[in-house]
């Protein structure tokens, strides 16, 4: 019995560890743009991560994601890292991706009821981003959702959608039930 749970539990820790590297990769893919928040596929990454490995998993590794980050190791957007950047104008959707993924991990069978927690997810990422934004930028909640956060709802919201599909896929190719990563 206990070979079979630690099994089990070196295949989470893998998996987690893997998930937080693949949103750090993926940060690093920018298109940047003038309000000084570059459009990434962290979003996509994110919510892969969510739907690939479900709530409590999926929390751990954004946890871990931004941890390492916030002790300084670059795994940000831009390579960068340090508690500064996660109490920065950006950092707040770091923090948010904790909740975003969780909301996209959450396990019932139904697609579009998978997808509409995501979008929760998104958004409970996006008024966190918005928020802390607004408190470090020193702008009102319009302004800081037309600069922080409309710009980027679409593509997140395709984002979210597409991580979906691809977490199927990928879960297809490896065969693994799509009910328990």
């Amino acid at each position: 019995m206990s070979k079979i749970y630690d099994s089990e539990k070196t295949k989470a820790i893998v998996l987690c560890a893997l998930f937080t590297a693949i949103v750090t990769i993926l940060s690093q893919i920018t298109v940047p743009l003038p309000s000084g928040v570059p459009i990434t596929l962290q979003t996509f990454a994110v919510a892969l991560c969510g739907y690939f490995l479900y709530s409590g998993k999926a929390a751990v590794s954004m946890t871990v994601y931004m941890l390492i980050g916030a002790i300084g190791v670059p795994v940000f957007t831009g390579f960068h890292g340090g508690l500064a950047s996660v109490l920065g104008m950006s950092g707040g959707f770091i923090i948010g991706f904790i909740p975003m993924a969780a909301l996209c991990g959450i396990n019932v069978s139904n697609h579009a009821a998978r997808i509409a927690f995501g979008m929760l997810g998104l958004i409970a990422c996006h008024l966190l981003g918005t928020a802390q934004f607004c408190i470090v930028a020193g702008v009102d909640p319009l302004a800081g959702f037309l600069t922080a956060s409309a710009p980027f709802l679409i593509k997140d919201g395709v984002s979210v959608v597409l991580a979906y599909f691809a977490a199927l896929g990928i879960k297809k190719t490896l065969r693994i039930n799509s009910h328990a990563a």
